[in-house]
């Protein structure tokens, strides 16, 4: 295979600010300890999380022909992330969101949604995206020209190109669920957020959830449970919890795509199921760390080590 990694979806531009206590009055100014700036989304997060660990990595989606754009590739290229898909879309804007983050990490947000709706994989393009040990679509939902069938496709000929398929998704209700069920049949493991799943389903026990999911046609399911740690449920009967690891936590944003990007080093490190979540869920706790997405991880030996020596809850 040609990459490792392909991150396929939502790639945004993030202005952080930390630690927001409230907003000010009419025109005031409260001051705040650190502002930063990162590039996010379930794919763009993903993505350079991944580059950090060691993973030669491919970008594909669509920024906007602005400022913000200008940098998101910068950023990319930054971290060895090739972007040679990415497409920068004349007339659109860069999806950006300005993040304000409370001490407890929590992070109340204000989004423009951009191109990331305009970006669309054409065939010409689709023999790079697939050459890919790990395929991975971040953001269905968002992707409104690719939601229309053709995410399903480029998975369904990553499958038959011999890649690994995993899918995260930005849904609230279950009027999302029929974007995500076209795909489902092409996807190894599902790993949306508990809140998310229980979003498309209506239901809250977790054996429940995964078994919808995987009649439709996921071979398994890993829900992400933030401090409560993930939940795997494979259709062989392969079922186990891993807890959240003792953090000091900073900013949540991007801590499932991060997640994204751990489990798809342990695929490609050939870890097992249980090791292979552990190693993700501790790129998520690392990513809590610091402010701004993927702002706490830097390495693949980093982050083992972390998982090795840090308790749990």
């Amino acid at each position: 295979m040609r990459y490792d990694y392909s991150s396929i979806g939502f790639y945004t531009f993030d202005c952080l600010g930390w630690p927001f206590t409230a907003v000010p009055p009419g025109g005031g100014c409260y001051f705040i300890d650190e502002l930063t700036l990162a590039v996010s989304g379930a794919a763009g997060t993903a993505a350079i999380a991944a580059a950090k660990m060691g993973l030669h990595t491919l970008a594909v989606g669509g920024v906007g022909n602005d400022l913000m754009g200008d940098w998101v590739l910068q950023r990319l290229r930054h971290f060895g992330v090739d972007t040679s898909t990415m497409q920068q879309i004349e007339g659109a804007k860069t999806s950006s969101s300005i993040v304000t983050t409370r001490a407890d990490g929590t992070r109340p947000a204000l989004h423009m949604k951009g191109a990331t709706g305009d970006f669309y994989v054409d065939d010409e393009m689709m023999k790079q995206v697939i050459d890919a040990r790990v395929v991975h679509i971040g953001g269905i939902g968002l992707m409104d020209r690719m939601d229309k069938g053709r995410n399903a496709e480029l998975m369904k000929r990553a499958k038959a190109h011999g890649a690994t398929t995993t899918l995260d998704i930005f849904a609230g209700s279950p009027g999302d669920l029929p974007a995500v069920a076209q795909v489902l049949p092409h996807i190894d493991y599902f790993i949306p957020s508990v809140e998310e799943a229980q979003a498309l389903t209506g239901l809250t026990d977790m054996n429940d959830m995964a078994r919808r999911f995987i009649d439709i046609g996921a071979r398994c399911c890993i829900f992400t449970l933030g401090a409560d740690g993930a939940y795997y449920h494979h259709s062989d009967g392969t079922v186990f919890k891993v807890p959240a690891f003792e953090i000091a936590v900073k900013c949540t944003c991007g801590c499932g795509d991060a997640f994204n990007a751990g489990f798809a080093v342990g695929l490609c490190r050939g870890f097992d199921p249980e090791t292979a979540v552990r190693f993700a869920q501790a790129t998520s706790a690392l990513n809590a760390t610091g402010l701004g997405s993927q702002a706490g991880v830097e390495s693949f030996e980093h982050t083992l080590h972390f998982m090795k020596t840090t308790k749990t809850r």
